[in-house]
């Protein structure tokens, strides 16, 4: 796929990895890194061979976050700086949470700040054991981004995520599996073959329900009843009606495993 400087993307059998690639600066986001990011995001998502997404960094961090360096260079222009990176990275989350391919975060080591957001954005999430939670912004003035202050209440609650964003608690990779903030944590040396394993599952899988899955989900606290069930018979009527839809019923009724294409 294309080159980028600070983070790679790799494509195979239908499964794509992306990995923050500045380990040297603990994968802290500055603008190019955030742009690449929302660039890589734009090409997977508009992929019709990518059934499946990683999301991990190179090195022994996930992501410290903003990088505060280039933050400090800002000077005054940091406000300026600070808004363009959001908006690069908050278009990356949203292109990535709402394609249809789910996104796998394997989370490799600590994730503060934005890299915390970014940890949360995952369909699955897997942390390494020795992997740690901390919103930290509050430690040097500033307030959350990156979807935290949505997906954390959805996730943990508000009480929890209170304490979090208030106290920058530190949160083990076990604490936010039993919060219910991560699906699960795995061994260290593990992590990649689980993501791997996980990821050519869900590739040979019905790429279009998979993304009506996402949807219904991403709908669910904000829509009554009624429109959430309407939103379900839309969503299943239309898998349905497709050739993956009509493959999974011929495959059901042959007793055979279905080859899904789409």
């Amino acid at each position: 796929m294309s080159n980028y400087n600070t983070l790679t993307l790799e494509e195979q059998n239908g499964v794509a990895t992306l990995a923050l690639n500045r380990p040297d600066a603990a994968n802290a986001l500055n603008v190019e890194l955030a742009r690449e990011l929302m660039q890589a995001a734009i090409a997977v998502s508009e992929s019709n061979s990518i059934r499946a997404l990683i999301v991990t960094g190179n090195g022994k961090l996930f992501c410290a976050g903003g990088d505060i360096q280039a933050f400090a260079e800002a000077g005054d222009q940091v406000g300026s700086v600070i808004k363009e990176i959001t908006a690069y990275l908050h278009a990356a989350i949203s292109r990535l949470t709402r394609m249809n391919a789910p996104v796998i975060v394997a989370v490799n080591g600590a994730a503060a700040g934005a890299g915390f957001s970014l940890a949360l954005i995952g369909d699955i999430v897997l942390a390494a054991e020795s992997a740690k939670f901390t919103m930290a912004y509050t430690g040097i003035g500033a307030s959350p981004d990156g979807s935290s202050s949505y997906f954390l209440p959805r996730l943990i609650g508000l009480r929890r995520t209170q304490e979090l964003m208030l106290t920058n608690r530190r949160l083990t990779a076990a604490e936010a599996a039993d919060w219910g903030m991560v699906t699960r944590a795995v061994a260290d040396d593990e992590l990649m073959a689980e993501a791997n394993k996980l990821a050519a599952q869900l590739a040979a899988g019905p790429r279009l329900s998979h993304g009506v899955v996402k949807k219904l989900l991403a709908s669910t606290f904000n829509e009554s009843l009624e429109t959430q069930m309407e939103l379900e018979s839309q969503g299943i009527a239309a898998v349905m009606n497709t050739a993956d839809g009509r493959e999974g019923i011929e495959a059901f009724k042959a007793k055979r495993k279905p080859e899904f294409k789409l």
